[in-house]
Formats: structure tokens, C-alpha cells, sequence
């Protein structure tokens, strides 16, 4: 991913509510899973890392990406945003975007 598009990416994410929460166990495969659904439907989703993780946000937000197979925009504090392209959406010229929706 280019500078250019990961800066539209974070503008885009800027006023996004966080979809998932990391609980306290983790890494789990529920909320791999659960993280998935949400990159199909949105496409761009914000992520809270929980307090009590001894690993540090960029490193957990790089295993979320690999996990997930999707791309690490930005990561501020403990919240991580993360996207992937969904060629399976309906996308035309002038739609708003799905994580808009």
C-alpha cells in the first residue's frame, strides 16, 4: 500500500467506531474470525487492543494483519485500524464506501 493511500485510509478511519474488541484472552480463532466477518462486509475496521496485553499494539496489530490477511493503516495508542479489499462487493463510481454503511 502506497503513503497516499494509507493517509485517505486514516482520514477515512478518523471517525470510525472501533468494531472489534480485543477481550482478554487475545488472539483467539473467535476473534480472528469474528475480524474477518468484519473486513468482508467493511472493508476498513478500527480495532481496540485490550489494557491487559503485555504484548505491544504494533506488534499485535502485525498478527492481527497476518492472521487476517489484510494491511496494518495505522495503530494510535491501543487501537489499531486495519483494511482489505473485498473484490466481492458491488463497487460503482460515486458509491459511498461500505465501511460508511
Amino acid at each position: 500500500m502506497k503513503g497516499k493511500e494509507r493517509a485517505e485510509l486514516r482520514s477515512e478511519a478518523h471517525h470510525l467506531s472501533p468494531t472489534v474488541h480485543v477481550g482478554q484472552h487475545g488472539l483467539t480463532p473467535s476473534l480472528i474470525g469474528a475480524l474477518d466477518d468484519a473486513l468482508r462486509t467493511r472493508e476498513l475496521v478500527k480495532v481496540k487492543l485490550g489494557n491487559k496485553d503485555d504484548v505491544k499494539p504494533k506488534d499485535f496489530a502485525a498478527s492481527l494483519a497476518a492472521a487476517t490477511s489484510s494491511e496494518v493503516v495505522q495503530v494510535i495508542g491501543r487501537t489499531t485500524t486495519l483494511f482489505r479489499e473485498n473484490p466481492d462487493l458491488d463497487k460503482k463510481r460515486g458509491d459511498i464506501p461500505p465501511w460508511r454503511r
